[in-house]
């Protein structure tokens, strides 16, 4: 979709991408809260043999959570929440669901839910994804890695909660 306005000025665009930067890492924020003691409880899982190293996770995040933001920030600079509020709506809803889904695997150890919430968490970032790609193909393609992660992580969860009847009930 072309844009027809004009772009925010520099200093917008500036407080723009710093709010989009806050948000997603927020999201993170709390995510990180709950798997304060994942470490511990990830190691007592017997894991697929496949499963990365619990150490991968920390810089794959923060990588896909600083590609998030700059997605959003391009639809919000480009087309401004008037025009483009559909799918900034499925950003953030997405990103709430993403925070969900460590609570719930690794503070409540619901093996059950969080594979159904991690299901929900793909299908919000493909509509996400395709939301921002009709918008600006740039940040379209920026969630691509993290539908591929998490794409990975729903496979991961399903088979840990399998390994895990007792923990993760």
């Amino acid at each position: 979709m072309q844009n027809t306005s004009p772009r925010p000025s520099f200093t917008r665009q500036l407080y723009g991408f710093a709010g989009w930067l806050i948000l997603t890492f927020a999201a993170a924020a709390i995510g990180a809260v709950a798997s304060a003691q994942a470490k511990t409880f990830y190691q007592q899982l017997i894991r697929p043999e496949w499963a990365p190293p619990g150490w991968l996770f920390g810089p794959v995040w923060t990588s896909l959570y600083l590609m998030m933001a700059i997605a959003a920030w391009l639809v919000w600079r480009d087309h401004g929440f008037r025009r483009a509020g559909g799918a900034l709506t499925l950003f953030v809803v997405q990103l709430a669901a993403n925070a969900v889904w460590t609570w719930l695997f690794f503070v409540w150890h619901q093996g059950a839910l969080a594979f159904a919430e991690i299901l929900l968490l793909w299908a919000l970032i493909a509509a996400t994804c395709i939301a921002f790609w009709r918008l600006h193909a740039l940040a379209g393609a920026l969630l691509l890695p993290y539908l591929a992660w998490v794409s990975f992580a729903s496979v991961l969860t399903y088979a840990t909660w399998q390994l895990n009847p007792g923990i993760l009930g």
